[in-house]
């Protein structure tokens, strides 16, 4: 798959040879919403034997209209990210446009024929409700009126989940809840961060349960306060773990917010490096325990649920887009 950063206005030279059909979306987390996008996409270009595009911002709008600061946008996915879960679905080329006061600025007419039309764009796909500047004139309705007949225009319907609309803004707000297993089943994937092993204050250690103390950066979200079943990837290794989100109440007030993991049947000085965490349930919320015996008896606890939660869902090294669920695209399609 090529990546292509694009700067407005566009270097055309940048554009490949060729017809394509084309998705349009910020696709924040590629959830099952996008994914329907996405595969309708993909479809399309079979039929038409052209290429599968998408078009994606490098930041939110939010940053430049709402004054939002960049380096504090907490994302469900980074750009490289998406460009991962875009190479599983099978696309071909994603572009990544700037996204700044200029772009935000374009006339609807504008923006269809520089950022579509000079795509060699047959077909575009997008969401319902996907916008492309004031969402009264710059909607989905509407554009069939600034394409004037270049281009084809399929409308993906809402996708849906317990008869509510999957959002990338309800699975922050399932993440943010610490509902990471509805955020998964938004997602329809594994909730994925990363983030660097850093020295913590070595109390687990002393526990009998030693932790990886995670660091992430700004931009990265962070499931809400609780313990969770993970799979954390170190080196080529995924190991089992239990994460433990909190301000580690047992041991005073007003403490930070901390990532510590607790990895199963691992040893090793891991300080410094990166490693990837899988968020697979959560387990309880954070309890402020009478004594270290209490904590140590629960960390028991939650070490035996965490081999439990394995045994029934076994871990296979895969993509975050499972193999069930890329089975379930096929099967869409083939339909």
């Amino acid at each position: 798959m090529q990546v292509i950063n694009l700067q407005y206005p566009v270097d055309f030279n940048q554009i490949p040879a060729g017809p394509s059909v084309l998705a349009l979306g910020f696709f924040d987390g590629v959830h099952q919403g996008h994914q329907q996008v996405v595969a309708t996409a993909r479809r399309a270009a079979r039929a038409k034997r052209a290429q599968l595009a998408v078009m994606t911002f490098d930041q939110h709008p939010s940053v430049v209209f709402g004054n939002a600061d960049p380096q504090h946008v907490r994302y469900l996915t980074t750009v490289d990210q998406k460009a991962t879960l875009m190479a599983e679905m099978g696309v071909d080329i994603l572009y990544v446009l700037h996204f700044d006061r200029v772009v935000g600025a374009l006339p609807p007419q504008t923006f269809v024929d520089q950022l579509i039309v000079g795509l060699h764009v047959q077909t575009v796909v997008a969401g319902f409700d996907y916008t492309y500047g004031p969402k009264n004139v710059a909607n989905m309705q509407h554009l069939g009126e600034y394409a004037q007949g270049r281009f084809d225009i399929i409308e993906v319907p809402k996708a849906v989940f317990d008869d509510q609309k999957i959002s990338s803004t309800r699975i922050r707000k399932a993440l943010d809840a610490g509902d990471i297993d509805l955020a998964n089943d938004l997602l329809g994937y594994q909730y994925e961060t990363a983030g660097e092993v850093v020295h913590g204050e070595a109390r687990g250690r002393t526990l009998g349960f030693p932790t990886a103390n995670v660091a992430h950066g700004s931009n990265a979200r962070v499931p809400g306060i609780g313990t969770y079943v993970t799979m954390v990837q170190v080196g080529d290794q995924w190991v089992m773990g239990m994460a433990s989100v909190g301000r580690n109440v047992t041991f005073g007030d007003d403490r930070p917010i901390t990532v510590e993991i607790n990895l199963l049947n691992f040893s090793g000085d891991i300080y410094g490096q990166t490693v990837t965490v899988r968020w697979a349930h959560r387990m309880r919320g954070e309890v402020k325990f009478a004594s270290a015996d209490e904590l140590v008896d629960q960390l028991k606890r939650d070490e035996q649920e965490t081999r439990d939660y394995y045994v029934a869902h076994p871990f296979v090294v895969t993509p975050r887009l499972t193999a069930v669920q890329q089975q379930k695209q096929s099967k869409t399609e083939e339909a």
